[in-house]
């Protein structure tokens, strides 16, 4: 049986088709993934209009910083995805339980620390990724108000990994429309002043982002509490707030190579703006209005990988390994598929995609050019996304971190200054579609040559 206040969660079961309850659990995720990425679309489109394209450029430049701090947290947040969706998958609501506490209380700790470091030396991280100069004060006050909001952010993305993890993404989908619609409404008053307010120009769009996601974190506790969902913050989950040491070892033995996978990519990030600002604040704001764009096409293919983590967390849980390659195989199918769709809705709209974040036609161009070069292969980053997260659902992380670590930065960051030399800024997007191809191919060795034939056995 399902615990109590878990209705809204997608379990394995024989009765469909696993593609079916795919793609239920993935619709939810997908659209939670695209109203996160809203939100943070939203605020630059309110920049590069109500402001101007400085202020665009000076959040772009400070995106790989906050990427990079966010990193090691997901890490974390994976690592206990997977131990929640096994112990969901074996109908032990008490280790799921105890799951959710020790991470609770490591994430707290950690995304202090994190916002300590950040207020602290955004200034000195961003100077040392050449961002040009007429931005880097802008960029660096916006960048502390994120820091700071740090924690609360943190809490509302473990519980929503929490509930991913038990197959209830329709719980965070609701949260967060939530939480994009004050975002919407919130973001130009402090931009512009309304209302009486003092009129914060950039600093409004952090400011505006962080009240939003403090109300939408308080939205989604009282909702727990008041529909007894087993994650509910009650007195038995307050007792179970603690460092539970081997649990901890065992989020860290997972978490922590995924973290350092994210860190790596965001390195990465930091690398290739580097090789951009070279070219200037218009680059750099173009920079930022393709990420927007791709984000929309990239979460998708991340979200499809989530869904084939949990489904496999379960089926191990259950010890229903005779799922696992079905579960691999409609994976594939509907990433390639959505992409497919999406993808081309990129190429078509792309001027008119573009030009929401830019109103400079020079830049459009810049920025439609750069899209179109890189746009294709994130299907081929999709079909990567799969087969790693299937294998992180065993707590197999080591190799398909290291195969992600060779495919940025023995493939992506040479690839793209090499080219940069010879195309320009053309060159440097040349890089992610390299990286892409390298990385599939690695990942389908291991996995067919290695992973199948390990023997696979809970966690927890």
């Amino acid at each position: 049986m399902r615990p109590p206040g878990a209705r809204a969660a997608v379990t394995l079961d024989d009765s469909r088709p696993i593609w079916q309850m795919l793609l239920v659990f993935l619709v939810p995720l997908m659209l939670s993934n695209v109203l996160q990425s809203l939100s943070s679309t939203a605020s630059s489109i309110y920049l590069g209009r109500l402001v101007g394209v400085e202020s665009l450029a000076a959040v772009s430049a400070i995106f790989p910083v906050v990427f990079l701090l966010l990193s090691f947290m997901i890490g974390i947040a994976s690592g206990s995805t997977v131990l929640i969706g096994q112990a969901y998958g074996a109908q032990d609501s008490h280790k799921v339980k105890q799951v959710a506490g020790t991470t609770l209380a490591l994430i707290v700790l950690l995304s202090l620390i994190v916002a300590v470091f950040g207020a602290l030396f955004s200034e000195q991280l961003l100077a040392m990724m050449g961002t040009p100069a007429n931005i880097l004060a802008t960029s660096a006050s916006y960048s502390r108000i994120v820091f700071m909001s740090m924690p609360i952010l943190f809490v509302y993305i473990i519980y929503t990994t929490f509930l991913r993890g038990t197959g209830d993404a329709r719980t965070p989908f609701i949260t967060l429309i939530a939480g994009t619609l004050l975002s919407l409404v919130l973001t130009p008053i402090f931009i512009l002043g309304w209302f009486g307010l003092p009129a914060m120009g950039t600093n409004g769009a952090a400011v505006g982002n962080v009240l939003a996601n403090l109300l939408a974190t308080i939205g989604l506790l009282v909702y727990l509490s008041r529909t007894g969902n087993p994650l509910a913050v009650d007195g038995e989950l307050l007792a179970d707030i603690r460092l539970r040491w081997d649990l901890v070892r065992t989020i860290v033995r997972i978490g922590v190579p995924t973290g350092i996978n994210i860190i790596m990519v965001s390195l990465s990030e930091i690398a290739v703006i580097s090789f951009v600002n070279h070219f200037g604040s218009n680059a750099t704001a173009a920079y930022g209005a393709v990420n927007q764009v791709v984000s929309y096409v990239q979460f998708p293919a991340i979200s499809i990988g989530i869904a084939a983590s949990i489904f496999g967390s379960q089926a191990i849980g259950a010890q229903r390994l005779d799922r696992i390659p079905r579960i691999v195989r409609s994976a594939v199918l509907l990433n390639y598929a959505i992409e497919g769709v999406l993808i081309a809705l990129g190429y078509i709209f792309s001027w008119n995609l573009i030009s929401l974040f830019i109103t400079d036609i020079g830049t459009v161009a810049i920025a439609q050019r750069l899209l179109h070069i890189t746009l294709w292969s994130y299907a081929i980053f999709g079909n990567a996304r799969v087969l790693s997260n299937i294998m992180l659902s065993s707590g197999t992380v080591l190799w398909p971190t290291i195969i992600s670590i060779v495919s940025i930065w023995a493939v992506e960051v040479p690839v793209a200054y090499f080219l940069m030399q010879r195309l320009g800024l053309d060159g440097v997007w040349y890089g992610y579609p390299a990286a892409f191809i390298a990385g599939l191919l690695l990942q389908l060795l291991y996995y067919e040559l290695v992973w199948k034939k390990r023997p696979l056995t809970r966690l927890v």
